[in-house]
């Protein structure tokens, strides 16, 4: 096995060769853009150590990781346009340097472009690692259609909010971890007990990501701190907040949430300062705690060494106590 930071240098060196069209330059210098921008790239070092963990070598899967992390990229694209975000990576996304029509073309080249590297797996795999795919494609747009949909509802659940990030977040890392295996020759049990071992650590990893959005600090995150309480966004510690707060606490957050003139720097300290008031960080940090056990009980099903399933679970501990 090679340490994260040599998996990461491998899907970084092939992200910068990817060979972009000079014209139309205004479709391809916002994808060049975008994926310059760096960030964890998880989901591909995921697909490499997956592979290696099954016996395979990384380069056999760098194809289909860079294929998974332009896929990754698009629905940021994407998703920064539905959610007018400003900053991405600490960086003006795209449809800020452009504008929205532009994020919105490029992001779908980035979906194409992502299908065709994931498509070099060779013969002997290709049809198991498309369906993988593109069965994560729909359930990632599902996802995405399901957080739109709570935007609108007050009665959301935490089983649905899981059910939610799921599809749109954590489905995405199990696919990479089940391609990984996939290029490997990993049995159809190794590669799905992989398949979960991501997903779990996508829901850890997302429950994380609500945190940091309300309590971390915006020079490492990479954007500004408290969107998801200004767009009112169903999160864990907004949908537990909805149901634990009461007298004047419950006041307080439904005149916050029912006011579309909020100022940032009010609202944003009032509600996480109810969230502190009722103790929302330590649950998140028990339900963070809870799907990254998961995580590491499914390496447990894996057959492979002692080596890969160390590095694997250190990745996880690791990914879920960063602060970006």
């Amino acid at each position: 096995m090679l340490t994260p930071s040599q998996y990461l240098q491998l899907i970084n060196e092939a992200i910068a060769s990817i060979p972009y069209p000079q014209d139309p330059s205004q479709l391809y210098e916002p994808i060049a853009y975008a994926m310059g921008l760096g960030g964890k790239r998880i989901r591909p070092v995921l697909t490499l150590m997956s592979c290696e963990a099954m016996g395979g070598k990384a380069q056999d899967a760098l194809d289909v990781a860079v294929g998974v992390e332009l896929f990754h990229n698009f629905t940021l694209l994407h998703d920064d346009v539905m959610d007018q975000a400003d900053m991405r990576r600490g960086k003006p996304t795209v449809h800020r340097r452009w504008n929205a029509n532009t994020a919105i073309l490029s992001g779908d080249t980035m979906l194409t472009m992502a299908a065709q590297w994931v498509a070099r797996a060779d013969d002997a795999h290709l049809r198991r690692v498309v369906e993988m795919f593109n069965r994560t494609a729909i359930e990632v747009y599902e996802g995405q259609q399901m957080d739109m949909d709570y935007e609108h509802r007050n009665d959301v659940t935490e089983d649905e909010y899981i059910a939610m990030i799921r599809l749109k977040t954590s489905v995405l890392l199990g696919c990479a971890c089940y391609m990984g295996a996939i290029m490997a020759n990993a049995s159809d049990a190794d590669a799905q007990a992989l398949y979960d071992f991501g997903v779990n650590l996508g829901l850890a990893f997302q429950l994380q990501d609500d945190q940091l959005d309300v309590w971390g600090d915006p020079a490492t995150f990479g954007k500004e701190i408290g969107g998801d309480i200004m767009n009112n966004k169903k999160t864990f510690l907004l949908i537990h907040a909805m149901h634990d707060a009461t007298g004047d606490d419950a006041i307080e957050l439904r005149r916050w949430l029912a006011d579309p003139y909020a100022i940032r720097d009010e609202k944003v300290p009032a509600v996480r300062a109810l969230y502190e008031r009722l103790g929302l960080r330590e649950k998140a940090d028990e339900a963070i705690a809870h799907y990254n056990q998961l995580a590491i009980d499914a390496l447990g099903q894996i057959h492979t060494t002692d080596e890969a399933r160390e590095a694997l679970t250190t990745l996880a501990c690791q990914l879920v106590k960063r602060n970006r």
